[in-house]
């Protein structure tokens, strides 16, 4: 299973490549976990067939998506990219029978919608919101939309709970390096 916690789908793609600083987890090794993140980011609503070349893009997009949202500068928008990978129709919605909705498409409508949407960031107020996961292993962006913009990690499943843990672990060991009778 895949983790959608950035707010938005562009974010969620560079978030598949993980801990970037240091020894970096790839989350999109082959055809089959592509497919099974399309499905899960619920871009389409069936397993697309991904080829090798496939992935190759994908994997080209979520670069460029990383450098030109990530939250150090410089950031990087390479527009020409951006905009061909944005061309092609994007996936699109379809009512069924008893009139529930699909989304329709292949990988090159998945990826056309995804960078849609990081250029619809790109040139939004809410790439100001734009943060970096505070676990200084982590590279997740994320946008913070929470009031008051205090959002520090991630998500809390993975990060938070790692941090606000080693947190309490370390004020216990400050508190207990000061109790009295303690040399």
């Amino acid at each position: 299973m895949h983790v959608f916690v950035s707010g938005r789908v562009s974010l969620d793609l560079a978030g598949t490549l993980k801990w970037r600083r240091g020894e970096r987890e790839e989350l999109l090794p082959d055809e089959g976990a592509v497919a099974d993140w399309v499905v899960e980011a619920k871009l389409l609503t069936r397993r697309p067939e991904v080829s090798g070349d496939d992935v190759l893009r994908v994997r080209e997009l979520r670069e460029l998506v990383y450098a030109a949202l990530r939250v150090e500068p410089p950031r990087e928008v390479a527009h020409a990219a951006l905009q061909a990978f944005a061309d092609p129709p994007p996936v699109r919605p379809v009512f069924t029978a008893d009139g529930a909705v699909e989304r329709h498409g292949d990988v090159t409508a998945v990826l056309s919608t995804v960078a849609r949407d990081a250029i619809e960031l790109i040139g939004s107020p809410d790439l100001a919101r734009v943060r970096e996961c505070g676990r200084p292993e982590c590279t997740r962006l994320f946008v913070d939309d929470t009031r008051g913009k205090p959002r520090r990690w991630c998500g809390m499943t993975e990060c938070g709970n790692r941090m606000k843990a080693a947190e309490y672990r370390r004020r216990r060991r400050l508190a207990s390096s000061r109790a009295p009778g303690t040399p």
